[in-house]
């Protein structure tokens, strides 16, 4: 929509151009048609009186000044009276060599490195960019075009070939990983300073409580798997003995610090966190079930969807004003802002990376904006280029058929005036 309004507003634009164009025409030439009536009137009227000289004078002037500069003129955008003049119709028959002229005029002396470094410096790029951070909304702002940038990129890019860059990124990444001395150095981080005794005390309380709760489904078990020529009596005393000693063999598992089978778990324990970190065969072995594991279909179908679902997330997220995805974004340019303004070595630092940024860029680039123009006005039709061009300058151009007209009529009035003294 914006586009299409723009280009409604250039057209009419080009017909204001037209309509001023030919206005300046028309009074430019109907002075140069006066200017020829006048020489007609006086000269008939010359006879009867000698001061109608100094008008035939002014008006053979006016007229001289007058067409020539229109032939001036007109010789710019076309041949006139169409008539094939050497050096007429310049704009058109010349319009590649201009644009090139053009192209290095305004390379030459608008992108002059000192000169817009000069001019860049004076602007305070990094400090008017600071203010504006801070400025109310404007984070807002920021955050919207960075989430829109974010999911733009997503359809730039291929879906299988990010997808597989992905995937292959996340298992070189799992791959590189030590996985038996990782758990060797997690475990051992875990048991310092017997951080595993809380773990263990909380297992004996479990397994006592489990007991306790489940000892009737334990009898009755107990009852079903003996045998039937056994009394009861029998079985309930067996049971009771088994169950009571394994119980209280937990309780005072659970109530010594220095019990035996702590110690002998501690000691396994250690011996088995420094075989993960020692022993090459536990190392392999862990390495094997990785690959187990990395390899099943379920752990590669979740690892291959990971970018879709990353994709739609952005996509999603980018278009919701009150997102996770923007909320950050949003705190992170306001934060940068207010980092920004109060950092004046942050700002000087900027600015200098931009004035290299920009230096580079028009000594190794520069000559691209003379060739864009030259090619962009080799590409125009010749007839086409010379109605935009005549439109854009040939309005203030009528004025010098104007100022000639004007101008040799008042000079050939004072030589004629001058000729009449001598």
């Amino acid at each position: 929509m914006t586009g299409f309004r723009s280009a409604v507003e250039r057209v009419g634009e080009d017909q204001q151009r037209r309509g001023q164009l030919r206005r300046m025409k028309a009074g430019a030439s109907g002075l140069l048609l006066l200017a020829a009536m006048l020489f007609v009137a006086a000269s008939l009227a010359l006879e009867h009186h000698d001061g109608w000289g100094y008008v035939r004078a002014a008006a053979e002037g006016a007229l001289v000044g007058g067409l020539a500069d229109w032939f001036a003129v007109t010789a710019l955008f076309r041949r006139p009276l169409g008539l094939p003049i050497p050096h007429t119709a310049l704009i058109p028959t010349r319009k590649d060599a201009l644009g090139r002229s053009l192209g290095a005029f305004v390379e030459d002396n608008f992108l002059a490195g000192d000169a817009v470094i000069e001019r860049l410096r004076a602007m305070q790029p990094s400090r008017r960019a600071a203010a504006w951070m801070v400025a109310p909304g404007n984070a807002a702002v920021i955050s919207r075009h960075a989430a829109a940038a974010l999911a733009g990129a997503t359809d730039v890019l291929r879906d299988d070939e990010v997808s597989s860059a992905v995937e292959q990124a996340i298992l070189d990444r799992v791959r590189r990983i030590g996985l038996a001395p990782l758990a060797g150095r997690t475990l051992a981080l875990a048991t310092a300073e017997q951080r595993h005794r809380a773990l263990v005390d909380a297992a004996l309380d479990g397994a006592i409580r489990f007991l306790d709760e489940q000892r009737p489904h334990l009898r009755d078990r107990f009852g079903r798997e003996s045998p039937w020529w056994v009394p009861e009596p029998l079985d309930e005393r067996i049971f009771t003995k088994l169950f009571t000693g394994l119980r209280g063999f937990l309780v005072e598992v659970a109530r010594s610090d220095d019990h035996a089978l702590r110690t002998h778990l501690d000691e396994r324990l250690a011996d088995f966190i420094n075989r993960l970190q020692t022993d090459p065969a536990l190392a392999e072995q862990a390495d094997r079930w990785r690959e187990e594991f990395l390899d099943h279909p379920a752990v590669r179908a979740w690892i291959a969807s990971l970018w879709g679902e990353l994709k739609s997330a952005l996509v999603t997220q980018s278009a919701d004003a009150s997102s996770e995805l923007r909320r950050r974004l949003e705190r992170v340019a306001a934060q940068a802002g207010h980092k920004l303004v109060t950092d004046l070595a942050l700002q000087h630092k900027i600015d200098r990376w931009l004035d290299g940024v920009v230096r580079y860029v028009i000594d190794n680039e520069g000559h691209q904006v003379g060739e864009l123009i030259a090619t962009t006005v080799q590409r125009w039709d010749p007839d086409e280029a010379a109605e935009r061009i005549e439109m854009s300058v040939g309005r203030d151009l009528q004025f010098i058929r104007i100022n000639g007209t004007v101008v040799g009529g008042l000079t050939a009035m004072v030589i004629h005036a001058v000729g009449q003294l001598l």
